[in-house]
């Protein structure tokens, strides 16, 4: 996240690790048309402190507790 200043989105982490599944069972054979769609569980909220200071926002700490990851 480079100036943003918030990001909120699915997990990449878990997107990349359902991507690996996906194409280990097409593999060993399975046709994709019969893949399920998967939707994400796990979502991510990323706040950039830097950017918020520099606006002049200041945050309440309920969000503050919430975020994944903060980038100061």
């Amino acid at each position: 996240m480079a100036g943003g200043l918030l990001s909120y989105g699915p997990s990449q982490t878990e997107a990349y690790r359902a991507a690996g599944i996906y194409v280990s069972k097409i593999f060993k054979g399975t046709h994709p048309g019969d893949l399920p769609v998967d939707v994400s569980s796990k979502f991510e909220l990323a706040v950039n402190l830097k950017t918020a200071n520099g606006l002049g926002i200041e945050l309440p700490l309920s969000l503050l507790m919430r975020v994944s990851e903060a980038i100061e």
